[in-house]
């Protein structure tokens, strides 16, 4: 999504929609909740939704007992503590922290009172979703809806923050669905024709990052299983993976698909899905216990929070792969952040492990929506700190395809969060009080990015979800080397990658484009985080430390 902040321009009746936009409805006493209205900001308005243009909705619940959730995910990451390691099966997250079936109940009943149909409680209850039209949202919600335009991008959102009646406070965190202006956006790169002065970047296949990286004695991660978030029709890429397989003689993998909400016939993510799947499988070594694809039916903000809390829900990945991102500051407008991160935690809980690719925009994420004002903002999951935030480099081989040498790539996103707080693991290792972004990173640039099968043929493609990819093929291996009992690692990383340089390739040159871009350095830094893994050395480690 490529937009800019300009001056209002205010339309005929823009007036009359915020005056209805203001007016109580009925005598309900109301509470607002974390989707809060959206900035008008340089949009052209459109006038109100159609009272029968159809919403859907997902509404998120808000944990129980959230305090002792934050104790116990503490304690789980702590060497030492007697709950360290001791994951939450689904049914005792169930029992101990997610709302109750009572709460769960009383905000189906409110959606199906307003007129909301199809109303579905998740199995882990944070989730409550439903079909509807702008006018039932007016109903449940006391907002209107109203068409926008942003630099040629047409979409809706809330004219006032998202309310519930006041029996529902404190069970309801967020409405989602409401905004369509940013919705996620897939991040694969198809490499561009390299100019002469780079006649030494080339591609890879897969298969050769594995032994790049160091990963030549660590055992295959067949052992484990790995969750995929996906959107729309999955069988080319099916198809697309039998055939690398098939190419590079690995053995087959037949995924699972999990389709969430209907089936979609939207093909034009499958290089996305392509660069996942493969990129995933040959760095595992080539096994795995199982590969799931969560898959949405659209791209939007609601939809792909379904497909994460149905990976948690379930408890069957042990890693679960994000290629995706959106302007943090839309993401905490809607509501999404309040609600991912809560889905986020807890899989940290149950002992999963999401890693998210940082960002394909560099410094500042957000530049096509403000166009470089204020500070830089980073790209949402990346930035949250329940996950690992994977950025890119540009990595070169030499001739018998050992790693050669790592720079930062231009295009990875990376700095401090403006919204998520620092994690009590970055302390010391990241200045400031926000939460910094990436951790690690790996090949990313399209110029060195990797050759896989698509659509039948051959393409190269880069960004930072191929990055993300070959982290989630690598920890696999990890896992199942230590019997899929490994904790959340970033509190490790921090903890062991300053004192530990031989586990690690520190990317020293090079930095990330956009508004105040950042330069890679030694030790940890905005652009490459702590840089690149070498493998065989960090599992080693990771199986003898504490703390992993």
């Amino acid at each position: 999504m490529k937009t800019h902040h300009r001056r209002l321009r205010v339309q005929a009746g823009l007036a009359v929609v915020m005056a209805l936009a203001a007016a109580p409805v009925g005598a309900t006493v109301w509470s607002s909740t974390a989707t809060r209205a959206m900035s008008f900001e340089g949009a052209a308005q459109h006038g109100l939704l159609a009272a029968g243009e159809p919403v859907h909705v997902v509404v998120s619940l808000r944990l129980r007992n959230g305090d002792d959730l934050n104790r116990f995910t503490t304690a789980l990451l702590r060497p030492g503590s007697p709950s360290y390691g001791r994951f939450l099966s689904a049914r005792q997250f169930l029992d101990r922290y997610a709302p109750t079936q009572a709460q769960a109940d009383a905000v189906a009943a409110h959606l199906r009172s307003a007129g909301f149909v199809n109303v579905d409680i998740a199995a882990n209850r944070l989730l409550v979703s439903a079909d509807g039209t702008a006018g039932t949202v007016r109903k449940a919600f006391n907002t209107e809806l109203a068409s926008f335009e942003l630099d040629g991008r047409r979409g809706y959102a809330n004219l006032r923050d998202a309310q519930v009646p006041g029996r529902l406070k404190g069970v309801v965190l967020s409405v989602l669905g409401l905004q369509t202006m940013d919705r996620f956006s897939s991040q694969a790169r198809i490499a561009p024709q390299a100019p002469a002065v780079q006649a030494t970047k080339r591609g890879f296949n897969p298969t050769e990052f594995p032994k790049l990286y160091g990963l030549n004695s660590t055992p295959t991660a067949s052992q484990t299983t790995v969750g995929i978030i996906t959107q729309g029709d999955m069988s080319q890429t099916v198809a697309d993976l039998h055939q690398f397989e098939s190419q590079n003689a690995l053995p087959t993998i037949n995924p699972m698909i999990v389709n969430i909400g209907n089936a979609s016939s939207d093909t034009s993510g499958t290089i996305e899905w392509d660069l996942d799947s493969q990129d995933i499988q040959a760095m595992a070594g080539g096994s795995l216990q199982d590969m799931i694809f969560y898959t949405a039916n659209t791209l939007s903000n609601a939809n792909i929070t379904s497909a994460y809390n149905r990976a948690v829900s379930d408890n069957t990945a042990k890693l679960i792969n994000v290629s995706l991102g959106e302007c943090e500051t839309s993401a905490q407008s809607d509501g999404t952040m309040a609600a991912d991160d809560q889905i986020f935690q807890t899989a940290i809980a149950q002992g999963q492990i999401f890693s998210v690719s940082s960002g394909d925009s560099g410094s500042h994420e957000c530049r096509a929506l403000f166009k470089y004002r204020g500070n830089a903002k980073q790209s949402y999951p990346a930035s949250s700190p329940y996950v690992v935030a994977v950025g890119g480099t540009s990595v070169y081989a030499d001739a018998n395809g050992n790693w050669s040498s790592e720079t930062a790539w231009s295009g990875s996103g990376g700095g401090p969060s403006t919204i998520e707080s620092q994690p009590s693991w970055q302390n010391g290792v990241v200045s400031g009080s926000a939460r910094g972004v990436p951790d690690v990173a790996l090949a990313a640039d399209p110029s060195t990015g990797a050759v896989i099968v698509y659509k039948g043929g051959s393409q190269q493609v880069g960004g930072t979800s191929l990055a993300s990819p070959l982290f989630v093929g690598m920890w696999a291996r990890f896992e199942s080397a230590n019997g899929n009992g490994l904790v959340f690692p970033n509190p490790g990383l921090y903890q062991y990658l300053p004192a530990n340089g031989n586990l690690i390739h520190d990317v020293t040159s090079g930095s990330n484009g956009g508004f105040n871009p950042y330069t890679a350095g030694s030790g940890w830094d905005y652009v490459t985080g702590f840089g690149s893994p070498v493998g065989d050395a960090l599992g080693g480690f990771v199986g003898s430390h504490s703390g992993f």
